[in-house]
This record gives structure tokens, C-alpha cells and sequence, in this order.
């Protein structure tokens, strides 16, 4: 059985190790011959000189044999190894061949070893890149996503890990975080991108941008909802270097590049404080924040104009919705009502406690609160 193209076509092929390949056929013919002759102890060795392997079993050397598919004659053993002894045991060329039924058995077992050996070494080389930026090739659409070609590495982008309503076309480039890496594929997949989490955006600015790249200036947090909107707070370990307007860029051209990289998705900005009432407000752009109070730990209290409440709230509640998650807080907004507001509704009130008084109007015994009720978000127009 002449192995030696088959070999050098995995190696040339699949950039497998040669060695590995050559034990893997081994143990794929070993298993063959144990299968079709299961009382014997075989031992398979790959003959470099002639790219075949030679099956050997173990005999025991005696004086006279009683067992000849175990043991071996002294005098024939000579003939084989010089040194042999009485009682020693020798490996002898095992003759017969097997069946179509063992070396299927053989082809499963080194189709199985290989696939194991392409899977650790795709494991080894990814490995130390999870977390991190990688750029592939868009190969084709599947049920459960994308198929991404990463060199000869095919990778899997989920639906569930694509930013909503962006087009991937196939045969394009495209960038993403290797967000796992496992030991044995499954499915068909060892490696798993992902473009839609908070860290996919934090990895986009350090590479684009040379000074969180070299950490002098420092994400500390980043809340997203793709497709929408990414809040990132940054903080810079010098002084007379501005955070936000590094990020930005003159005219925003460090910004544009991530832009144009999640389609429509914004990103806020906010410069890094201890205050937790100046994060608050940073959290809550655009909206205008007249005042922020700290109810405890759990919760604050934003006072702000009327007009300013659909931006606070944001798209169906995402724009609060992300502050929350970024300063670690429930927010609760709170109108402020204008001193002349005030006096117009005091008067209205006292206009009508007069009529009542005379008898002009007529009361229920209904009691009325001179409380105004905060607004649900659902209830507020969306904007940002």
C-alpha cells in the first residue's frame, strides 16, 4: 500500500504536519488489522524507502511452538533477529491482508484523526485573536449566517451578531471581532465573528485611533444597541490631551472611518468624570439637563425642560435606556415647570375655588392631586 502521495498531498494541501499525518495513517491501518484480526498484537511502521507501511505482529520466541499465530520457533526467529532468546518476544512481518470492511474501517479512523489535527491547529492559530479585530471575505449566505473567508479559515458571522438593517454582500470585504474560538467545531464552524456587541466598536476605535491604541487615551465604558446608537466614555492620562477630540478628529476624520463602518449608527462621545452628576447629563445627550439629583445608589433624578424630554428618551427609549446601563443607574425624568406656569395655574386654581365658593359650579366628591404626573417614555415622541 503505497502511501507516500497520499502523505505529501495532505501536507502540500491541508499545511498539516508531516509527521502527525504519517502516525495518523498508522493508527488508521492499525485499527484495520485489529478489527479483521482481533488475537493479534500488531505494530504498524511506515517505510520511508518504499512510502509503504509494514504491519508487523508480536510473536513469542519458544523451543517449540504450540501456538503459531503467537508464538515463534527459535531457530526461525534467528532468521529474523540474531539476538533473539527463548522467551523473548519479536516482532514478524504479518502477512495476510484485510478486507474492504477494514479499510473503511481505516479511512474513517484517519478521515477522523486529520479533521482533529485541522481543528487543533485552526484552534492554535486563533486562539490568541479573540477579542480582536479580523478581516475576512464575505463567501456565502447560509441559515445560520455568513460564511467568512479568514485566509483558508472558514468563520461564521450569526444573524444575530449583524448590525441590523446593514447589507453584507458577498464577495466583499468585511471587519468583525473573533468573539469565540472553540477546540472542536460545531457545526461547521471552529471560529465565530461578531459586529453588533459594544466591544466590536471599542476594538474599532483602537485601531483607528493611535492614542487608545497606545492607551493614552482609555475606554473605560461602552454600552450599544447596534444599529442604533453606542455611548463610549473615554479618559485621557495626560492633561493637555482632550479625550472626546482626539476620538473625533479634526473635522471628525477619526470618527468618519468607524462611521462609515456601522452604517447609520451615531456615536456619543463622553469625556470620563468622577462626578456622577456631570456623567449623567454627558449620558443623556442631546437633551439640555438643568439638574441632576442623586436619590441613592440605585437611582437619580433628572430635572429638565419639557422640549428636552423626547431627546433625553430617544428612539423607543433608547437613548435613556443606554445612559442607564452606561452610568449604572435608574434614571427618572422629572419637567421642570417655569415660575409663570406656576403663578397662571394658581391663579386658575383660585378663579375657580372663587366660583365654587358662590355656587356657580358644581363639584363631585371626587379628590383631585395638584401633583403632575411624570410622563411614561412610551407616551413621549421619539427623537434624538
Amino acid at each position: 500500500m503505497n502511501l507516500s502521495d497520499v502523505i505529501e498531498g495532505l501536507v502540500e494541501e491541508r499545511g498539516l504536519d508531516r509527521e502527525k499525518i504519517v502516525g495518523i495513517v498508522c493508527e488508521g491501518i492499525h485499527a484495520a488489522y485489529v478489527k479483521r484480526f482481533p488475537d493479534y498484537v500488531f505494530s504498524v511502521v511506515y517505510n520511508r524507502k518504499t512510502g509503504n507501511v509494514d504491519v508487523f505482529t508480536e510473536k513469542k520466541v519458544v523451543a517449540s511452538p504450540l501456538d503459531p499465530e503467537l508464538e515463534i520457533s527459535l531457530r526461525r526467529a534467528k532468521t529474523l533477529h540474531a539476538d533473539a532468546v527463548v522467551d523473548s518476544t519479536i516482532l514478524v512481518p504479518f502477512e495476510e491482508g484485510i478486507g474492504r470492511i477494514e479499510v473503511l474501517t481505516a479511512k474513517q479512523v484517519i478521515a477522523s484523526k486529520i479533521r482533529d489535527l485541522e481543528q487543533l491547529a485552526i484552534y492554535n492559530d486563533f486562539k490568541d485573536k479573540k477579542d480582536t479585530i479580523v478581516t475576512g471575505t464575505v463567501h456565502k449566505r447560509e441559515r445560520a449566517g455568513y460564511a467568512v473567508k479568514i485566509g483558508e479559515v472558514a468563520a461564521l458571522l450569526p444573524h444575530e451578531n449583524i448590525i441590523p438593517q446593514e447589507i453584507i454582500k458577498i464577495g466583499h470585504p468585511i471587519r468583525a471581532l473573533l468573539k469565540d474560538v472553540y477546540q472542536a467545531a460545531r457545526g461547521d464552524y471552529q471560529v465565530i465573528l461578531d459586529r453588533a456587541s459594544a466591544e466590536f466598536v471599542q476594538r474599532l476605535v483602537e485601531v483607528e485611533i493611535p492614542e487608545v491604541f497606545e492607551g493614552i487615551v482609555e475606554i473605560k465604558n461602552a454600552v450599544r444597541i447596534p444599529g442604533y446608537k453606542t455611548k463610549l466614555v473615554v479618559a485621557s492620562s495626560r492633561k493637555e490631551i482632550d479625550p472626546v477630540g482626539t476620538c473625533v478628529g479634526v473635522g471628525g476624520s477619526r470618527i468618519k472611518p468607524i462611521l462609515r463602518e456601522l452604517g447609520q449608527e451615531k456615536i456619543d462621545l463622553i469625556a470620563y468624570t468622577d462626578s456622577t452628576e456631570k456623567l449623567v447629563r454627558s449620558s443623556l445627550k442631546p437633551a439640555e439637563i438643568d439638574k441632576v439629583e442623586v436619590v441613592d445608589d440605585n437611582k437619580v433624578v433628572v430635572w429638565l425642560a419639557p422640549d428636552q424630554r423626547s431627546f433625553a428618551i430617544g428612539k423607543m427609549g433608547q437613548n435613556i435606556n443606554l445612559a442607564s446601563k452606561l452610568v449604572g443607574l435608574e434614571i427618572q425624568l422629572q419637567d421642570l415647570v417655569s415660575p409663570a406656569a406656576d403663578m397662571s395655574a394658581y391663579r386658575d386654581e383660585l378663579h375657580e375655588d372663587l366660583h365654587i365658593a358662590r355656587g356657580d359650579v358644581n363639584v363631585d366628591n371626587k379628590s383631585a392631586s395638584s401633583k403632575v404626573p411624570l410622563d411614561e417614555d412610551n407616551d413621549e415622541p421619539s427623537g434624538d
